[in-house]
């Protein structure tokens, strides 16, 4: 009944994870206004968060990646079945939009425009659309080219979305969305070259998920097509670029700065 769902909804949310979508949220908004009441991001933060654990309980399925762990306990369609977990998606989805909707304290025409954002990156053109390209990419050599593109949509939409939803919560200008923009694309890809690092080189116990799975579903990755040296020197020209793409911003885009260093630098 609605008893175990909400438990399975808990369950999915608060069993561990990085939280690097919401803190990039914060991290987002501190860098165009530095004393923002955090109050303004709690509802945008909480959305990045719901929409990529909705992802992460769909992911996990059989008729998906078919994984049984996930942040190192059972997948939620472990944990309870198939059917609450397929119902746990839909609903986490559904209430990231309810709250950036109602979010406190931002006027009506940005909410609107942070549920066109959100939306946009979640799905058939951000990382539904992702995932679609990379479940036909199984089994298939594809280019360096084409997995950027699969990963720009798959991985990296909800980072841009995210870092993008805090600069307008904070009232960006055209110029500093761009920017933000920028730095959120070069960190998405530097987060799945870092990913696809991982899946070799760290355990199983590490990860808190299956590692070798890539290798295992005959899966193109950066290390696949590059290398493990190539790989690393590709995330870190990519971790420069985002770097870069902050130079007109002071010491509010610190904390940006330092999420980017902490996703190239990871073991998990």
């Amino acid at each position: 009944g609605l008893g175990r769902l909400l438990e399975a909804c808990r369950y999915a949310l608060l069993n561990g994870g990085k939280r690097i979508r919401p803190t990039l949220v914060y991290a987002g908004g501190r860098a165009i206004e530095p004393g923002i009441d955090d109050e303004l991001l709690d509802a945008p933060a909480c959305a990045m968060e719901l929409i990529h654990v909705y992802s992460l309980v769909h992911d996990d399925l059989p008729a998906m990646d078919d994984d049984d762990l996930r942040r190192g306990k059972p997948s939620c369609h472990k944990a309870f079945d198939e059917a609450t977990a397929i119902l746990v998606g839909d609903g986490l989805q559904a209430r990231a939009f309810e709250l950036l909707a109602s979010a406190p304290g931002i006027d009506a025409e940005t909410r609107v425009a942070m549920v066109q954002d959100l939306a946009r990156a979640s799905g058939c053109e951000g990382m539904v659309g992702g995932q679609a390209i990379d479940i036909a990419a199984t089994d298939r050599r594809i280019s360096l080219e084409a997995l950027a593109r699969m990963h720009g949509l798959k991985t990296g939409a909800l980072i841009r979305a995210a870092i993008g939803l805090g600069g307008l919560a904070a009232g960006a200008g055209a110029a500093q969305r761009s920017a933000l923009d920028e730095f959120g694309r070069c960190i998405g890809l530097a987060f799945q070259v870092v990913d696809d690092i991982l899946d070799v080189e760290e355990s199983t116990a590490t990860l808190g998920k299956t590692g070798g799975k890539d290798g295992e579903a005959n899966k193109s990755t950066y290390v696949t097509l590059l290398g493990l040296d190539a790989a690393r020197a590709q995330a870190s020209a990519l971790l420069t670029d985002a770097e870069n793409a902050l130079a007109d911003f002071g010491d509010s885009a610190d904390p940006l700065r330092a999420l980017a260093a902490f996703i190239v630098q990871r073991r998990h």
